[in-house]
């Protein structure tokens, strides 16, 4: 595999940080530098900074997010990620990201292949989300969510919407813009209230408390894979 995948899947960085790494010359392949295109092989010894580094076994966790936890690996201010609530032995990152006051389903891995695929718009992965507005919705508010709204970056794509009560809705969706259901909701009338994402592709999490994680399942696994091609 490339190298900078090689220390991704050792847990050492991410791949962009690790093309960093890699240009600083501060990778070496068998004690010769690494280069942005140098491939690795199973026998192969790598070392950063003079230490040796190995593959880490792939990782794919569920994650029920809380709301009030940023959905990156680390930062800067000190508040919690959803790294730190799932304290894996190895170094799994989110697959896209939920804002901080968003709750639900989140996967978190260290299996690069997959991850890029999941949120690459060309697989279009279902996303449903469950989400609480200020107002009574009205019919024409859920057609006009399921067939699109005009949003600042566009047109959204035609989606699945239903009322589940007075003032709720679910929204299934095949982007993954920013903030999207929140601007959509707005952008009919109806600010969201709350939000959780209550399923990703074949996942959900009710069978994962709050804050929770769990490993998936190898049909899990596979189903995530198949759907994306892999």
């Amino acid at each position: 595999m490339r190298l900078n995948r090689y220390l991704a899947r050792a847990g050492v960085a991410s791949r962009r940080a690790a093309d960093e790494l890699i240009k600083k010359g501060r990778v070496t392949v068998n004690g010769q530098r690494g280069e942005l295109n140098t491939f690795v092989a199973a026998r192969d010894v790598v070392e950063v900074d003079g230490e040796r580094v190995g593959k880490q076994e792939l990782a794919h966790v569920l994650l029920n997010k809380p709301a009030g936890v940023i959905t990156t690996a680390s930062d800067p201010e000190g508040r919690p990620t959803v790294v730190d609530l799932v304290g894996h032995e190895a170094r799994v990152v989110p697959v896209g990201r939920l804002d901080i006051e968003t709750s639900g389903v989140l996967l978190l891995t260290n299996d690069g292949d997959l991850a890029h695929r999941l949120t690459h718009p060309r697989y279009g992965v279902e996303k449903t989300y469950v989400a609480e507005v200020e107002g009574d919705l009205t019919p024409a508010a859920i057609a006009a969510l399921a067939a699109g709204v005009e949003l600042e970056d566009g047109l959204t794509a035609p989606a699945r919407a239903r009322q589940l009560a007075r003032s709720r809705l679910e929204l299934v969706l095949h982007e993954g813009r920013n903030r999207q259901v929140r601007r959509m909701c707005e952008a009919v009338g109806y600010p969201v209230v709350s939000l959780r994402r209550t399923g990703y592709a074949c996942l959900d999490a009710r069978r994962v408390a709050v804050g929770e994680s769990r490993p998936l399942t190898r049909d899990e696994v596979e189903g995530l894979r198949r759907l994306v091609g892999l």
